[in-house]
């Protein structure tokens, strides 16, 4: 254990070392709130609506499948033993259906959530890249990196706008 407490403490010098030594030979430097950038970002907001009614969409169609499922076991005891087996497979069927049904959906809801996280992210990328190139910054960094950055040098508001501005 105290191998790996001074592994990390010496990994931890170095970065601290090679920060100052970057801080030193840097023009510029600034940070960005990634996370408020994503979160506050109209293209972002918006997808949100669409991924609330697919999602809305699709809980509607489960919430149909399981009624079925309900009504057909609510039948199985009012019928005769020989259509009781073949309503009892019925059912079983339904249920795998609606696990399929549940399984598919939600792989493609996260696989079109995951593409769109993706194609925001890279717009983002690209607007803070520009910004730096017309500011004339070194060195952008994500804040979640930052142990400590002067608020001065926050231009998250600033990307903000861009992103919300440039269509």
């Amino acid at each position: 254990m105290n191998k790996v407490r001074v592994f990390f403490l010496g990994l931890s010098f170095v970065f601290l070392l090679t920060s100052m030594s970057l801080a030193q030979q840097a023009g510029k430097i600034a940070y960005v709130n990634l996370s408020r950038l994503f979160d506050e970002y109209s293209k972002t907001k918006e997808y949100d609506k669409v991924l609330e009614s697919k999602h809305a969409d699709f809980e509607k169609q489960r919430n149909a499948k399981i009624e079925q499922i309900r009504e057909a076991q609510g039948k199985l005891a009012l019928l005769k033993e020989d259509k009781k087996a073949e309503l009892d497979q019925g059912i079983e069927k339904m249920k795998a259906d609606l696990l399929e049904y549940d399984r598919q959906q939600k792989q493609d809801l996260t696989k079109d959530r995951n593409e769109k996280i993706r194609e925001i992210l890279l717009e983002i990328e690209k607007i803070v890249s520009t910004y730096a190139k017309e500011q004339n910054y070194d060195y952008i960094l994500n804040d979640r990196v930052l142990i400590y950055g002067n608020p001065a040098q926050d231009k998250t508001e600033d990307v903000l706008k861009i992103l919300n501005t440039a269509k």
